[in-house]
């Protein structure tokens, strides 16, 4: 059994509905925009690919406009990493909220992998 890793939550505002913000979170053709070079999908079960490596999450839940966890194929059953999408009470701002999993020593590269994948995502919308 590998060790315990760390959660960690980042949040980003992002300047689009919720519901546009959804699809490029939990659908093949809105994560290949900004998370993955290709993405195919059947049932539950996502498979994303980056420089011809393929790696195998399966969404475990989700509710529309709201949120979507998803779990790698190499995580432990209790780990998973998560899009959240909330609204700011006072701007009413969409707030994109990303939970996910890393070895201690690996935390501040993968936060700065997710920093640079959401500068994408934010591209791609126009935000």
């Amino acid at each position: 059994m590998s060790k315990k890793k760390t959660m960690y939550t980042l949040e980003f505002p992002i300047r689009c509905s919720p519901s546009i913000l959804f699809e490029f979170l939990s659908t093949p053709v809105g994560l290949q925009e900004w998370f993955a070079d290709k993405v195919d999908q059947r049932d539950h079960t996502f498979y994303f690919s980056w420089n011809g490596s393929t790696d195998v999450a399966d969404m475990v839940e989700g509710l529309e406009n709201e949120y979507v966890r998803y779990r790698w194929d190499y995580y432990n059953p209790e780990e998973f990493f998560e899009f959240r999408i909330e609204q700011s009470p006072i701007t009413n701002e969409t707030i994109l909220k990303i939970t996910d999993f890393a070895d201690k020593i690996d935390l501040k590269d993968q936060e700065r992998l997710w920093h640079t994948q959401v500068a994408d995502l934010k591209h791609r919308i126009g935000s």
